[in-house]
């Protein structure tokens, strides 16, 4: 199967009806994100779409519950820490999560419960030998 795949397009997090508005507040004015226009035949449906580099979020709208399960986007950062503060100045709760060789990260929730990470690779050069 693997063979068949060639990239991500995509990733959809959810948002409860109505609340277009809340998500584009967090997401274009606090996150930053370029908002798109989605395509004609899914306006009906709500929601919004950002690019990301080659990448798009799409943020669906569906009835919701509130459990905070493992759903979540990755976003790669150029300044982890830099992400960090700016979160910390919006008040955004900020969760560490278990450390994993050569990438620094932790995670925030946005206003809906789905979960975000943050992500910064950490270059690892070979030690010389003596």
């Amino acid at each position: 199967m693997c063979a068949l795949i060639k990239a991500i397009d995509h990733v959809q997090v959810c948002i409860p009806p109505g609340n277009e508005n809340k998500a584009r507040k967090f997401y274009s004015d606090i996150l930053g994100l370029p908002e798109i226009e989605k395509p004609d035949a899914l306006k009906p449906k709500g929601g919004l779409w950002y690019q990301i580099g080659p990448l798009q979020l799409h943020i669906g709208v569906e009835n919701m519950t509130r459990e905070l399960g493992k759903r979540h986007v990755a976003f790669e950062v150029v300044d982890i820490e830099e992400a960090r503060t700016l979160l910390n100045q919006k008040s955004i709760p900020i969760k560490n999560e278990t450390p994993i060789p050569n990438v620094d990260r932790f995670s925030f929730r946005d206003p809906f419960g789905n979960r975000i990470e943050l992500l910064q690779k950490v270059i690892v050069h070979p030690k010389k030998k003596a």
